[in-house]
């Protein structure tokens, strides 16, 4: 079964405050989900049209799984939080098997 992941590449961070509670929050979400993030800030090379900002990768065992994680109300919680503090591109994606 192909493994699913959350990429978020952030675009702004408009209020690192927001950012580093919903952190706080979303980690949570992200354990109780099933998740293990790989990625978090670092080094980033940017090429095209590349954003040279935060960039996060969070794998979980499966596609579902990663969805159910982003619906579940602990997430549902963290975004509330976050709310207009970034701007950032985040997507689901299903791995390679």
């Amino acid at each position: 079964m192909p493994k699913g992941y959350w990429v978020s590449v952030y675009r702004t961070i408009s209020d690192p405050e927001k950012l580093a509670a919903y952190n706080k929050l979303a980690r949570l979400a992200v354990e109780a989900g099933g998740g293990r993030t790989v990625v978090r800030g670092g080094r980033v090379v940017a090429h095209d049209a590349g954003i040279a900002e935060r960039t996060v990768l969070v794998e979980f065992d499966s596609f579902e799984q990663a969805v159910a994680a982003r619906e579940s109300p602990a997430y549902q919680e963290a975004l509330a939080v976050l709310s207009d503090g970034v701007e950032r591109d985040f997507r689901i994606v299903e791995g390679v098997d």
